[in-house]
Order: structure tokens, then sequence, then C-alpha cells
């Protein structure tokens, strides 16, 4: 039996009191620059996804502080990923969150999912960042600092 994605996610922003943005370069499907993201498990929660999502893709853990924004987004699937979820599923929900950090830390990326990572202004992560959700949240981000 196949085993679909749930058609919700998290993105987790996180960023520094000087507000500097870590940005995480995605090795697959292609090549693109972005915050932590992640596909909700089964039967877990927003707030059990966005911490196991960060651990994961950073490594980080309790480093900052982890800020459920109470936001979320839906966006179509892109075509590219489609065939990773039920045909059913057309629209994904991404919830959003913050991680605040005092300053850069040590990161550990998944060397199966990122190759790199940078820590940029929020006007260089908006510009940089690939996904149209993503830079919503750093604007939003940007106008409330």
């Amino acid at each position: 039996m196949v085993q679909y994605r749930r058609p919700e996610s998290i993105l987790v922003l996180i960023y520094t009191l000087r507000h500097e943005i870590l940005l995480l370069k995605r090795i697959h499907p292609f090549s693109y620059w972005q915050s932590v993201t992640g596909s909700m498990q089964k039967n877990e929660t927003k707030e059990m996804a966005a911490p196991r999502e960060l651990k994961e893709e950073t490594g980080l853990t309790d480093d900052g502080v982890l800020i459920d924004c109470g936001l979320s987004r839906s966006f179509e699937i892109d075509p590219r990923w489609q065939h990773r979820y039920h045909s059913k599923d057309r629209v994904n929900i991404e919830h959003e969150f913050h991680y605040l950090l005092k300053d850069r830390c040590e990161v550990k990326l998944n060397a199966k999912e990122h190759s790199q990572f940078k820590w940029l202004s929020i006007d260089q992560a908006i510009q940089k960042t690939w996904s149209w959700t993503n830079k919503e949240a750093l604007e939003r981000l940007a106008a409330r600092l």
C-alpha cells in the first residue's frame, strides 16, 4: 500500500535578535533556498511537527524559543510533488512558526535534505527564498521587526 503524504505542513522561520535569518539550501528534487519546512505525519499535531522538523533539519532543540504564530496559508500542491499525495489532495495547509535565537549558533544539517546554510539579513532572505509562502512569512516578520 502506498503511503501518501498528509497535505498539511509546517514552516519555521529561524532568526536572531539581530534579525539575521537562517536559510537552508534544499537538494531534492532541485536546488533552492528555504526556511525549515516539512510535512506533518499522520497523527501529528503542528505543535509536535515544528520541533521535530527543526531538530531533523538543523539539529536545533532548546537553543531558542519556538513560537506558534497562529497563522496558516493554503496553496496548491506543486505538480512536481503531486505524486507524493493522494490524487484527491490538491491543496496543502502550511502552519507558520518562528524560532528566535539570541545569536547565531551551530547548525547540523541533514545531508539527505540540505547541502548548505546561510545567515542573511531579512531583505536578502526574502530575495533568496524560492517559495512564495516563505517570502510572505519573511515579509510579515520584517514588518513586525
